[in-house]
């Protein structure tokens, strides 16, 4: 079991079901495992980084499921810490943030905490600390993605890590706005046929979440999350903060949603800082 890392906990992974009852591990079980650690290689050096300006490290997994992600982190990050580090799993599925805080009780991980809140309504709930080191969100449905970065930016936190999701918001605005937008421009072209406009969507929304973020002072940077073959959405972003001059980002924001005739999502990408 050459995937297993010491001192990792044999009985969250049969939790997780990565290892059957029997402690094996079948070709579907590794892949995910190998996936989880993948992303752990990503956000372990920001959690270092975190350490260095104070000892406890907060951080918070919107969407966070059964909180593969964020038990993993725990066993091989959060659990020899002993100084307040706590992770927090923000899920709406009430049977999920029970079973995930009964997993946490039975192995005795007193830094994870499991809240059945949606992602807006985590941005204003006082169940959560003002400070936050790092946010993730995995595949995070419906507009949880773009709520994710709202929550990260009022709680002004260090890093950001998205694996984006659900882009489709934008193409329909696209495909709504079609009929004028290609008697006016020859680049409409891009998105004219309907498999475009989807597939064009979803790359200009990953953009203007960046260029969001470039504007609120962070560096941002975009890659691919190998490993994750099975999914189309693999991209990776992470973005820290620098406090870097957000004019220019902005400005490149406000241009793309009028060229493209997005005008009417000046909300969904707010640049207020």
């Amino acid at each position: 079991m050459h995937e297993i890392k010491p001192g990792q906990s044999i009985e969250l992974l049969k939790e997780l079901h990565i290892l059957t009852r029997d402690g094996k591990m079948n070709q579907d079980s590794r892949r995910k495992l190998k996936q989880v650690y993948h992303l752990v290689q990503f956000i372990e050096p920001l959690l270092k980084q975190a350490q260095e300006t104070h000892p406890d490290i907060r951080l918070v997994d919107h969407g966070a499921g059964k909180s593969y992600l964020g038990f993993i982190l725990y066993d091989l990050f959060f659990k020899t810490l002993n100084d307040g580090s706590t992770i927090y799993g923000i899920e709406t599925r009430d049977e999920l943030v029970s079973k995930s805080q009964e997993l946490a009780a039975r192995l005795g991980f007193p830094g994870m905490s499991f809240l059945n809140l949606s992602v807006a309504e985590s941005i204003e709930s006082g169940l959560l600390p003002e400070r936050i080191d790092v946010v993730t969100a995995l595949h995070a449905c419906n507009t949880a993605t773009d709520d994710a970065i709202r929550f990260a930016l009022k709680k002004q936190a260090r890093f950001i890590v998205l694996v984006p999701c659900c882009q489709a918001e934008v193409a329909s605005v696209l495909k709504k706005n079609k009929g004028k937008a290609i008697a006016k421009d020859a680049l409409t072209e891009i998105w004219r046929h309907p498999l475009h406009t989807r597939e064009f969507g979803s790359q200009v929304t990953n953009v203007l979440r960046c260029l969001q973020l470039e504007a609120h002072g962070y560096q941002v940077n975009v890659t691919e999350l190998v490993g994750w073959e099975h999914s189309m959405k693999n991209e990776l972003i992470i973005a820290t903060y620098k406090g870097l001059p957000g004019q220019r980002p902005s400005l490149r924001l406000q241009e793309i949603l009028h060229t493209l005739g997005l005008d009417e999502m000046q909300d969904r990408f707010f640049i207020a800082r």
